[in-house]
């Protein structure tokens, strides 16, 4: 298996892997993606040299972004607001890797890369009816802290999201 940075190259299977697992995630009720989000910032998120991917013989197993900001930060009570923090998004398996430990590599990973890039925390935000998502936090060790963040979208639809932190 190889983990790195994701490329140019990448983005046809990144967007293909992604559109399965919100077929796949819609299916189930959670329906929190969709045909905008996330696959249109993966080419942002490629220039910034911010997404990362596992591949094995080519083909795309997981793919996560890792960022110093995050719209809802000030949303919520961090443990320590002020301590320097990576924000962990837009994580996916492919859906044919499910319930085969690949979250929680890629969320030790996770960790690995915010403690070299000097971070004291790795949080995240995960929206309300995204249990399987909550369970996989919860058991790599986040920490749901006070207050919630609405994000509000131009048609006025509303997602409520946790936010979570552990420390690195």
């Amino acid at each position: 298996m190889e983990f790195r940075l994701a490329v140019m190259q990448d983005l046809e299977q990144l967007k293909y892997i992604y559109e399965e697992i919100i077929r796949n995630m819609n299916e189930k009720g959670i329906q929190i993606w969709d045909d905008i989000y996330p696959c249109e910032f993966f080419e942002n998120d490629i220039k910034n040299n911010q997404l990362y991917i596992l591949q094995n013989n080519g083909e795309l197993i997981s793919a996560f972004v890792l960022c110093d900001r995050s719209p809802g930060e000030n949303a919520v009570e961090w443990k320590d607001k002020h301590a320097k923090a990576m924000y962990l998004d837009r994580l996916g398996v492919n859906i044919k890797y499910s319930k085969m430990g690949i979250g929680s590599s890629m969320i030790t990973k996770a960790k690995e890369i915010a403690r070299t890039l000097g971070a004291e925390y790795l949080r995240l935000f995960v929206v309300d009816i995204n249990e399987p998502a909550i369970r996989l936090y919860e058991k790599n060790y986040f920490f749901k802290v006070k207050g919630i963040y609405n994000e509000v979208f131009d048609d006025g639809f509303v997602l409520h999201e946790f936010g979570y932190e552990t420390k690195v």
